[in-house]
């Protein structure tokens, strides 16, 4: 994607071959500024903060810490070490521990000389696979909005297809393109008139200030809603679709993804809107079955909940108390949709059934296990 005309990834390895640089997320909407990593504790850092999010981002960070950590130590002690400090920084996105499997694969077995360059190859590997992946998830993706489009006859003088997302999951959720969102670039840039509906998704206002952020800069007409206005716009028929990304899904179809995604399918149930969920394979975590159970839900600061940071009138960034003093906040960071409120999951593969079954007819190899 572009940001003023350059490309850029959210992610990439500088000229020097060992430093590794990132869109500091935290800092946007209001500055573009770009982070060099360094060492293993600026990656873990950088996961932990919320300088890089988004479960496939999460993830290539996570590999790239690796070798920046084997570039400092290529013993095992350093391999193990890398993987137990990267391994703790968020416990809900599934990728996460996919790509620290990944990266322990690529090396350990290797003589330590040789374990840096392999380090370094995996993770670029692994970034350039997920940018594939999410270009596939968008053209599938596009199809369910091309067909919204056809439904309402968007494009024959009678309006637009509206979409409404929740939370980010777009090129700064991934490496590129997204999720969620890859298939709204593709709906816009093939000429369907689609527009976006943006939950704010408080408490981290991700949908407020990277997704608006994304579309504004891609062009794509889009309009910032607070979390709880998705109902009344399904109620009273100004949403065709909903697409969400997830950081977890269970073999089974139930999905985690960030706080408040349930309500909206809930409501996008009782209205009778499609409800997709965009993912790549990482994301699937075929271990677990039972979503609501078994995913581990991050708790965060509750100073995310009760503080804001935006721009004042003369333009400097602050950040202010929103709520009663000495009130205690909870700050649950997701929730899990069980799969009976899914319509579809979109895989680089093809749009699957939110059922077992259904994810095994796109990825047979994963019967046995």
């Amino acid at each position: 994607m572009k940001i003023d005309g350059k490309p850029y990834r959210t992610i990439w390895l500088e000229e020097d071959g060992r430093t590794v640089r990132i869109i500091d997320q935290t800092k946007l909407p209001f500055r573009f500024e770009t982070l060099a990593l360094r060492s293993l504790e600026d990656a873990a850092r950088a996961i932990e903060i919320m300088q890089v999010r988004g479960a496939p981002c999460i993830g290539a960070t996570a590999a790239y810490g690796v070798a920046v950590a084997l570039a400092e130590d290529a013993s095992d002690e350093g391999l193990e070490k890398a993987v137990a400090r990267l391994g703790r920084t968020r416990p809900t996105a599934v990728n996460l521990r996919w790509a620290l499997e990944e990266m322990a694969a690529a090396v350990r077995n290797r003589p330590r000389a040789e374990r840096v360059a392999a380090a370094y190859a995996r993770a670029a590997e692994i970034c350039d696979e997920d940018v594939e992946i999410c270009r596939r998830i968008g053209e599938h993706g596009a199809k369910l909005i091309e067909a919204a489009a056809r439904r309402k006859g968007a494009g024959k003088g009678e309006g637009r297809v509206n979409v409404l997302t929740h939370c980010n999951a777009g090129w700064l959720a991934t490496v590129d393109w997204g999720t969620a969102l890859a298939p709204i670039y593709m709906a816009h840039d093939a000429g369907i008139p689609v527009h976006v509906w943006v939950d704010e998704t408080r408490p981290r206002n991700q949908g407020a200030s990277l997704t608006a952020y994304e579309l504004g800069g891609h062009g794509v007409p889009h309009t910032i809603v607070v979390d709880n206005a998705g109902g009344h716009l399904m109620q009273h028929g100004e949403v065709d679709l909903c697409i969400v990304g997830t950081d977890r899904t269970t073999r089974t179809g139930d999905v985690a993804n960030k706080i408040g995604t349930y309500l909206k399918a809930l409501a996008a149930h009782d209205n009778g809107v499609p409800f997709y969920v965009a993912l790549p394979h990482t994301t699937i975590d075929w271990r677990l079955r039972d979503g609501v159970r078994e995913i581990p839900i991050e708790e965060r600061a509750q100073e995310e909940v009760t503080r804001l940071t935006g721009l004042d009138e003369g333009g400097a960034l602050r950040t202010v108390t929103v709520t009663a003093p000495g009130s205690a906040a909870a700050n649950y960071a997701f929730d899990v949709t069980p799969a009976r409120l899914v319509t579809g999951l979109v895989t680089e593969r093809g749009v699957a059934e939110a059922s077992e079954e259904g994810l095994l007819r796109l990825y047979p190899e994963r019967r046995d296990g």
